[in-house]
């Protein structure tokens, strides 16, 4: 049976800390609904009402787009391993722009002052919501490891060719949304 709480225990807090993978859910009027996985290696808990995850380069910006036009944002924990179990986080976030006064001091004071290569912006959440649930649906799976991929990727750009990357695929949600990333 889901219970809901007002804040992140710390149970709760324990929970997460323990997971590999989260998913982050967003939508505005209109759009279609984005649903992302994300490795928990960029998730922090602020406090108990607060969370933030450093958003990499991605081949599009969808989350951003969102939260800009609706600010609505879901984030999804599932234990793939041990006891089964369900976390959802329900709040409003805003997109903190790399370079920004706000993203420095949120990289300073929760990711320890780096932001691995393509970091394109902080997503910051204001959580009002906390729901656990059975999970008993849950497979399974055991964790191999990260995925290189992305830091690849993106070691393999210049600075300027993460911004023109960034320019064609991340300032537009599919639905043609601003995303916000750029400032012009």
């Amino acid at each position: 049976m889901a219970k809901q709480f007002d804040s992140i225990e710390e149970a709760q807090r324990a929970f997460i800390a323990r997971q590999r993978i989260f998913f982050t859910a967003s939508a505005a009027p209109g759009t279609r609904v984005n649903l992302s996985p994300r490795g928990t290696e960029a998730f922090r808990v602020l406090g108990p009402n607060a969370v933030a995850y450093l958003d990499r380069t991605g081949s599009s910006n969808e989350t951003a787009a969102h939260l800009l036009a609706d600010g609505r944002v879901a984030v999804m924990f599932c234990a793939f391993e041990g006891a089964p179990r369900i976390l959802r986080l329900y709040g409003r976030g805003q997109m903190l722009a790399r370079g920004s006064a706000p993203y420095r001091s949120l990289l300073s004071d929760a990711f320890g002052g780096t932001d691995p290569r393509g970091t394109r912006q902080i997503l910051r959440m204001s959580v009002d919501l906390v729901q656990t649930s059975c999970g008993y649906g849950v497979p399974l799976f055991d964790f191999v490891g990260e995925r290189e991929s992305l830091d690849r990727w993106a070691e393999a750009k210049t600075d300027e060719d993460l911004e023109a990357y960034q320019r064609l695929k991340n300032t537009r949600s599919m639905d043609g949304l601003p995303t916000g990333l750029f400032a012009d």
